[in-house]
């Protein structure tokens, strides 16, 4: 290759290179996320279906986030959280304003209160899920188990995830909460 052909060849990829780069602090230097390279403080997102041997349909679908400027205040949390329970053409359906998150590892404590739903006793009751994030088989909690009938709960509090998801549903992401601690 002569002398010419090598400038014009390492250019081009230095040009090539170059816009890529471009592209990337375009975009916020996160992929398009805009949120500049700043970690949010913890998240859980994803949906899964609980297992049930007698084919209950019981779904739970998470979108809650503690923004990086809020990490010591975990009650700062936003978004919603959706659960179902159907069988036999009956059931209900819950959405929850989130009100809290924490979360530790690859488990997750959400609280929220309910913002619509067609069941009566979540009406405008503050419930609470934990999800325990595994990677292969994913499970879940939920405060309103047991015989008790007051449903509402303290911010950032449930029950241990005892339930198991259905095999294949679980994509439930837990983005670990990370305090900041004095050094003295």
């Amino acid at each position: 290759m002569n002398r010419r052909t090598k400038i014009v060849a390492v250019s081009a990829a230095v040009l090539l290179t170059l816009g890529a780069g471009g592209v990337a602090v375009a975009q916020g230097g996160d992929g398009g996320h805009g949120n500049h390279g700043v970690r949010e403080a913890a998240a859980l997102t994803g949906t899964a279906k609980l297992y049930r041997p007698a084919g209950d349909d019981i779904t739970f679908s998470f979108d809650a986030h503690l923004a990086a400027k809020d990490n010591k205040d975990p009650q700062a949390a936003t978004g919603t959280f959706r659960f179902s329970h159907y069988k036999n053409g009956k059931g209900g359906y819950a959405v929850a304003k989130v009100d809290c998150l924490t979360t530790g590892g690859k488990v997750a404590v959400v609280t929220g209160k309910v913002i619509e739903t067609d069941v009566d006793a979540f009406r405008n009751k503050r419930v609470g899920v934990s999800v325990h994030d595994d990677g292969k088989r994913d499970r879940l909690g939920y405060s309103w188990v047991g015989s008790e009938t007051n449903l509402e709960v303290p911010p950032c509090l449930s029950a241990a995830p005892f339930e198991k998801v259905l095999p294949g549903t679980g994509d439930f992401k837990v983005l670990p909460w990370q305090l900041d601690y004095p050094t003295e």
